[in-house]
């Protein structure tokens, strides 16, 4: 007969100490928004940062946030928060990570009480079409990631997991369809990923021939002039197509 089998959570409550009783948390919930933009002109990854015009931080730039209103979702609240900052047609969201270590924010050391939880989105964007939204004196501004400022809280944590995030999804999702032109060409789609992750994560000639293979891409007959060279073909994202995909690492990253 076998022997049974000990819950291992058994042992591990027996080893707890007992603990005080300490107050409940009392928690002001936040979103902040990490939006990424590609400036494919100069192969650069932008993030959006806006300038604090208040304690605690005053002067110093941090990513696009708010508190959660009443009525409002968390996902509503990172869309205002966005819509109040950028004005775009086209673009990707999804929410990223709740951030609540203790002391994450100075306001907590003073009474009342109080702990502040963040909900972070991350978004892309494109960059050609997106027209940034300044509000009285408050700076708004693109930031290359390679030449960030000193942000305010916990950001550079935040921006940091976004970053790590949009990498990820480049590798099994159409996100990069999401914020490219209707019709592009091969070339515009490795530019992007090279921007995001870097010019050594494959060779032209191997990328443009493994994506071509996965199939969710037509040809549409007609061909972009740049410069001196051949007209290049364009092509468009076929969802349908790429759903049997969907969830799966694309075999050309």
């Amino acid at each position: 007969m076998a022997a049974p089998i000990e819950n291992p959570l058994r042992s591990i409550y027996q080893r707890q100490p007992t603990l005080p009783t300490t107050p409940k948390a009392n928690f002001k919930v936040g979103v902040d928004n990490v939006i990424f933009s590609v400036d494919m002109t100069q192969n650069r990854l932008l993030v959006l940062l806006v300038m604090r015009e208040r304690e605690p931080f005053l002067g110093k730039w941090n990513l696009p946030r708010t508190l959660v209103r009443e009525p409002e979702s968390l996902e509503e609240a990172a869309y205002r928060i966005l819509a109040a900052k950028i004005r775009v047609n086209n673009l990707y969201l999804e929410q990223l990570y709740t951030f609540g270590g203790p002391g994450r924010d100075p306001r907590e050391l003073t009474p009342p009480s109080q702990r502040y939880l963040s909900v972070s989105y991350f978004a892309l964007v494109r960059f050609e079409e997106a027209e940034l939204i300044s509000t009285g004196g408050r700076g708004i501004a693109w930031y290359p990631l390679d030449e960030l400022p000193e942000l305010a809280f916990d950001h550079q944590e935040i921006l940091q997991y976004g970053h790590r995030r949009l990498r990820n999804k480049l590798e099994y999702s159409p996100i990069a369809f999401e914020v490219l032109p209707e019709l592009f060409t091969l070339s515009d789609v490795y530019q992007l990923y090279t921007t995001v992750l870097g010019e050594n994560f494959s060779d032209y000639s191997n990328f443009r021939s493994r994506l071509l293979k996965l199939g969710f891409l037509e040809e549409t007959g007609l061909k972009a002039s740049r410069g001196a060279g051949r007209p290049a073909t364009l092509y468009r994202f076929v969802p349908e197509a790429f759903a049997p995909l969907k969830d799966k690492p694309l075999v050309f990253i």
